[in-house]
């Protein structure tokens, strides 16, 4: 079989004779194939070095013809120009072509008209394609890598036609994120758009309709600070960039983002942060994720009572999150369990009355879930970021309508007044949803003991948010003196 390949200016005349006498070849030889390339004549002497390049070529003008050796791979050998080929089809076929110069100039103006209604009307095509932007920081971590395919199943996102993924790492470099980039293209999902990668803070958030923060990197290690300098140091870092961050999605995101901050360090003060720096957008669009929390416990509970983890519901963290918390199990339901009393499947019991040992509930059982997480990083020498992702899904999939109106879910929201706690604070409380919008569970009892615990969680977070903000008011002072 003869492949050919015909490339060249779309206004160009030698290359409309050269196409024409192509279609020629092409109907009356049943093994002769060719390949068009139209060029815009702008494009042309660009994309001409590069293939030529490419190839190990000399060609100077339009048109360019080679020849394809299937049979042998399907490496190209150069013809020539519009003479060259024209000879190569008298020689080898006994064709040649008879066109006049007005026709070839008639023929060269109506590919480059018909080469810019093409591209109008590719642009219209994609103008009317709505993605949903998504943006993902730290995302050379693990847990990132777990969140993509997920993200792009059409199981989170419905109702969606196409995402448009922004992958960014400050951290990170070009080429790491380069090769997640293809990793991603790779998996062929139908709802993936484009990717875009991300090293500096220069487009962040643009345009964003969900934001995943994941955990990020905020100071070195070092042997000689102690714990205090050490907390100092990040605390500052975090502060610095949340301050930032909450800036850029004030101006860049679009008004209903949802934005998710996740992870083990300093979460709530994280988000707290965004809140206070985002003055334009609603502040139910901020939560942070107990959810992982949440499972850890049910974990717990479950291998204890000999039930599948899925049995658990309704567990409650109260608190902060990655600091001083504390595991409610007031409205925990155990499904399946072998006991005295049994029922179909439906059937569930109060997690308390078969736990009984309060004890245990106050000591052993809240030890335990502070100790699952790092247990679990201590051995795999990575993160969670099984359960981080997991927790951070199924609030995605809330917020998006996929879930009972009566499941309860644990998330780090400002708690305005709720509870007699202070302002501009962010605890984890329990909340449902409800046509993909939270609200504050009020159907639980909140006892002289909790009360106590949330407002001195309240205080830690109050700690955290002063020492954040005595760094940069010493940063100030510095400058100034």
């Amino acid at each position: 079989m003869a492949k050919f390949v015909l490339a060249g200016k779309t206004d160009c005349p030698h290359y409309a004779k050269a196409e024409l006498l192509a279609d020629r070849l092409q109907r009356s030889l049943p093994n002769f194939r060719i390949q068009k390339i139209s060029i815009l004549p702008h494009e042309w002497k660009e994309w001409l070095e590069a293939t030529c390049k490419r190839n190990g070529w000399k060609h100077e003008q339009s048109p360019m013809v080679w020849r394809e050796l299937v049979d042998h791979g399907g490496k190209g050998i150069l013809l020539g120009d519009f003479s060259d080929f024209l000879e190569h089809c008298q020689d080898y076929y006994n064709i040649t072509s008879d066109m006049s110069t007005d026709i070839m100039l008639s023929v060269a103006a109506e590919n480059l008209e018909t080469k810019m209604n093409l591209i109008a009307e590719e642009q219209h095509r994609v103008s009317l394609i709505k993605p949903l932007h998504i943006w993902i920081s730290s995302a050379l971590s693990s847990t990132c890598h777990f969140l993509i395919p997920y993200l792009l199943s059409a199981e989170v996102f419905p109702h969606v036609s196409a995402i448009s993924l922004h992958l960014m790492d400050l951290e990170g470099n070009m080429e790491e994120l380069q090769w997640l980039r293809m990793e991603t293209e790779d998996l062929a999902f139908r709802l993936l758009h484009q990717v875009t990668i991300h090293t500096d803070l220069e487009q962040a958030f643009r345009e964003a309709d969900v934001i995943l923060l994941l955990d990020e990197g905020w100071s070195e290690d070092s042997d000689r600070e102690n714990e205090e300098e050490v907390k100092k140091k990040t605390v500052k870092g975090i502060s610095d960039r949340y301050r930032e961050y909450g800036q850029l999605i004030d101006t860049m995101a679009n008004k209903d983002v949802k934005v998710i901050v996740s992870g083990d360090s300093f979460v709530n003060l994280r988000c707290s942060l965004l809140l206070d720096n985002a003055h334009s957008i609603d502040s139910h669009q901020f939560v942070t994720v107990a959810t992982q929390l949440e499972n850890e416990a049910k974990a717990i509970v479950a291998k204890k009572l000999k039930v599948r983890t899925s049995d658990i519901t309704n567990v409650i963290v109260w608190g902060n999150i990655s600091g001083s918390f504390y595991i409610d199990l007031q409205r925990a339901k155990v499904f399946n369990y072998d006991g005295a009393i049994k029922g179909p499947a439906f059937f569930s019991q109060p997690a308390k009355s078969i736990l009984q040992g309060r004890k245990w509930l106050e000591t052993d059982f809240q030890d335990l879930v502070r100790c699952q997480r790092a247990a679990v990083t201590s051995k795999t020498c990575r993160a969670a970021a099984m359960t981080v992702t997991n927790g951070m899904l199924a609030v995605l999939k809330a917020w998006n309508g996929i879930c009972c109106p009566d499941e309860v879910f644990s998330m780090g929201v400002l708690c305005p007044g709720y509870y007699n706690l202070p302002d501009g604070i962010v605890l984890s409380i329990p909340v449902t949803f409800t046509d993909g919008r939270w609200s504050v569970l009020w159907d639980v009892t909140v006892g002289d003991e909790l009360k106590e615990r949330l407002q001195l969680y309240a205080s830690e977070l109050r700690q955290e948010k002063e020492l954040g903000s005595e760094n940069c008011t010493m940063v100030i002072n510095k400058v100034d003196s």
